[in-house]
């Protein structure tokens, strides 16, 4: 963990610049966003196993558990996962820095896009607008039928309660179900080895995005990439084609992966701390 007071004050001259001349702001998030927010760090076995004490005693990372496989094979343990994500996500309050960041955006010509690997929901829930969102592995708070039965709409808001015994981390039932087939439901999420994602929301959010990037292409444009790490590269290997497309500063904000390509602005930081050093408030 790096100490605040060493970190480069070069880097966050360039990263409060960028931010201060831009005319449209890429926010692009991994899981590290939302530690600050107090969500658990599933960041290798020992990670996830501290949050979820029963899957350690069973044995099972988190990579087996988020695998579609199980809403077939043993839908109490599969929902006992998602389920208690989806309870917590839903009680979970979002750091300053999400507000930093949607100020910013509201005083910008173009405003901002939101590109996230995260499924939680938070930027929502930060209050930007959902139609300036991109979830690329889905959203915890949408469902889809387990077998697919393709009736009327096939993803659909998640209201179900979903009761869990913290002892096993099993689900009771009634788990969700499909609302147009009565079958088994799981969270419109891209699962490891998933085969059955339904990627039509995504999509959609993919088709404003697209849209928006060739609006502001010729504008200037900041990136400010939150937690995303190396494991899964989704969001940093977006940031970086972005950057070069857009011409745009790219400000990397990872505790432990703040290396980018030449010309990045790299912050040690978490996000809530690097965030409340860099973005300019209203009267700066």
């Amino acid at each position: 963990m790096h100490d605040p007071a060493t970190i480069d004050p070069t880097a966050l001259d360039a990263a409060r610049a960028a931010l201060s001349q831009c005319e449209a702001l890429l926010i692009t998030a991994g899981a590290g966003m939302g530690v600050d927010s107090g969500l658990p760090d599933f960041r290798g076995n020992e990670g996830f196993w501290k949050a979820y004490p029963p899957f350690a005693r069973l044995g099972l990372p988190f990579e087996s558990l988020a695998n579609p496989r199980w809403f077939a094979d043993d839908p109490a343990l599969a929902w006992g996962f998602y389920g208690h994500r989806l309870e917590l996500y839903r009680r979970t309050v979002p750091h300053a820095g999400f507000e930093r960041l949607r100020a910013l955006a509201s005083r910008l010509r173009h405003g901002a896009f939101v590109f996230t690997s995260n499924v939680d929901g938070q930027f929502q829930r930060a209050g930007f607008a959902d139609e300036r969102v991109c979830e690329a592995h889905g959203s915890i708070h949408f469902a889809q039928c387990v077998f697919g039965c393709g009736r009327g709409d096939s993803i659909w808001p998640c209201t179900d309660e979903v009761t869990i015994d913290l002892e096993t981390m099993r689900a009771r039932e009634p788990w969700p179900y499909c609302r147009e087939c009565g079958g088994l439901a799981r969270p419109n999420i891209l699962m490891f080895g998933d085969g059955g994602w339904l990627s039509d929301r995504s999509d959609s959010q993919e088709a404003r995005l697209d849209a928006w990037l060739d609006r502001v292409s010729g504008a200037r444009v900041a990136i400010v990439e939150l937690g995303a790490g190396t494991r899964i590269p989704t969001v940093r290997n977006f940031s970086e084609r972005a950057a070069r497309a857009l011409d745009a500063a790219l400000i990397r904000i990872n505790v432990r992966e703040s290396h980018g390509p030449t010309g990045t602005i790299s912050l040690p930081l978490g996000a809530a701390a690097a965030l409340e050093r860099i973005v300019p408030t209203e009267n700066a």
